[in-house]
């Protein structure tokens, strides 16, 4: 993971993460327009409309100046296609952060979740020197848990019937990282 803190872009292997642009609006709006990803996420609408996107991403560079959040594009580093968003919010109180994360279909099962969890959790500890990351999502979604677990999360905890989506209740398992170099809470 290389941080460039002048452009706010993170580099992996294959990706570059860096702020959404308004020409990013289409294509989150197409992504975003899916009953799967709806099913998932707590707070996306569906449908999702361009209307949707513009608003949605018209704060995040406020945010990420003033330190309360950091909404990255997960993109290829190569071509520059958007593959998705990842967020890491700032508990500046708790040195703590909870990241959430969406990949659109078309590219889901290609690691790119996984990449970019690993990224930000190294941003949030080396970077914005966070105690702790957690994260949490919906127990009819594994398949983001096997996300967590691959970049070292560790389950701490499911809160039963804990929201409401749609005609559903859900329950949110929880997972956390801790900086093992921050054993102080410095």
């Amino acid at each position: 993971m290389l941080y460039n803190q002048a452009l706010r872009t993170i580099t992996t292997e294959r990706l570059a993460l860096r702020l959404f642009e308004q020409t990013d609006a289409e294509v989150v709006a197409k992504l975003c327009n899916n009953i799967k990803i709806y099913q998932n996420t707590l707070y996306l609408p569906y449908p999702y409309s361009l209307e949707d996107a513009l608003a949605w991403m018209e704060p995040h560079l406020d945010r990420f100046v003033a330190d309360k959040s950091y909404e990255f594009a997960v993109t290829d580093k190569e071509s520059g296609q958007l593959y998705g968003a990842i967020a890491l919010s700032n508990l500046h109180v708790h040195k703590s952060g909870e990241v959430a994360y969406w990949i659109g279909e078309p590219f889901w099962g290609k690691g790119y979740a996984t990449e970019a969890a690993q990224a930000i959790i190294q941003f949030a500890f080396e970077e914005k020197h966070y105690h702790k990351v957690f994260a949490r999502y919906f127990g009819t979604n594994p398949a983001s848990g096997r996300v967590l677990q691959k970049v070292g999360m560790k389950q701490e905890g499911i809160l039963k019937d804990h929201v409401r989506k749609e005609d559903r209740y859900e329950d949110l398992v929880y997972y956390g990282i801790i900086d093992e170099g921050d054993m102080e809470g410095n």
